[in-house]
């Protein structure tokens, strides 16, 4: 990477070391297109060195992530399959649904399942996959899904009740890791519903459960990137006015859910070069220490 850090990846890697440093978690939560972008090796090299400790996709990451592993490529046109009737409905993508059925029956989330999968069958392109590069580590990785919003949900071997469990089963181990946040770090990328909503959910159980310990979860870090124009003043929730009143990242992650001590940060720019600017600023914030 030859484009030096800038502000706020900066803050962001100091605020991720310090994380590290004092054991409190750092999450991140990404959308499908992150994958696609071809940063994996960045994220992968974050999870190795224990500056990630929780990856959250949704249906469409793991559907990616599973692809680019299987096959090697993960794309097809929406607009000329879909005039055919054969959109979404590749045969090798469907395996994912068995991988599901299995992991609901023996309790285990559906990005876990899918991760183990990937490792025990040595698929091609696992060195690539996020998911393969969670489970060898031992490092959690969540999926959130919504039923009806993937392609696996087409296919005749898709079991609703399946996809539920293991994703709830999911929700549940990214809930409980959120007790950890205190002074740590959660990121967002590209993702608009999934990641907002989650954390939302997450949070408020996590509190809850935090305040009959007589504990506090109101001090830590966000970032979100992504393509919205947003203004300076980020800590201030839009009014409903504002079309982007509706956009979550900038509600929940940016605004609702950070108390006085916390600090959020957005970077309008694309995955390809988020991803690089949030690795170097941690290879640089380790630098500054030694």
């Amino acid at each position: 990477m030859s484009e030096p850090v800038v502000e706020p990846f900066t803050s962001i890697g100091q605020s991720i070391k310090q994380a590290r440093d004092s054991c409190a978690n750092v999450i991140l939560m990404i959308g499908a297109h992150v994958i696609r972008s071809g940063v994996q090796r960045f994220i992968i090299d974050l999870m190795e060195k224990g500056m990630i400790t929780c990856l959250a996709v949704n249906g469409a990451g793991l559907i990616h992530d599973f692809e680019l592993a299987l096959i090697g490529a993960t794309t097809e046109s929406v607009r000329k399959y879909l005039q055919n009737g054969q959109f979404g409905l590749w045969k090798e993508t469907g395996i994912i649904n068995d991988i599901i059925i299995d992991a609901a029956k023996n309790g285990c989330g559906a990005a876990t399942a899918v991760g183990k999968y990937i490792e025990k069958q040595k698929l091609q392109g696992r060195n690539l996959s996020l998911l393969a590069a969670a489970k060898r580590l031992g490092i959690l990785c969540t999926c959130h899904v919504s039923i009806g919003q993937d392609i696996v949900h087409e296919h005749p071997n898709c079991d609703g009740a399946s996809w539920g469990a293991s994703s709830y089963t999911d929700f549940l181990h990214f809930a409980a890791h959120l007790d950890n946040l205190q002074s740590g770090v959660i990121m967002n990328l590209g993702s608009a519903v999934m990641g907002p909503e989650v954390f939302l959910k997450a949070l408020a159980m996590a509190r809850n459960i935090a305040k009959q310990q007589e504990k506090q979860i109101n001090q830590f870090t966000t970032l979100v990137t992504d393509l919205a124009p947003l203004p300076d003043e980020i800590m201030i929730e839009p009014p409903k006015t504002e079309h982007l009143y509706y956009f979550r990242p900038w509600k929940t992650l940016l605004s609702r859910s950070i108390s006085s001590g916390s600090k959020s940060y957005y970077a309008r720019m694309h995955h390809s070069k988020s991803v690089p600017q949030i690795w170097m600023a941690t290879v640089e914030a380790e630098q500054n220490t030694e």
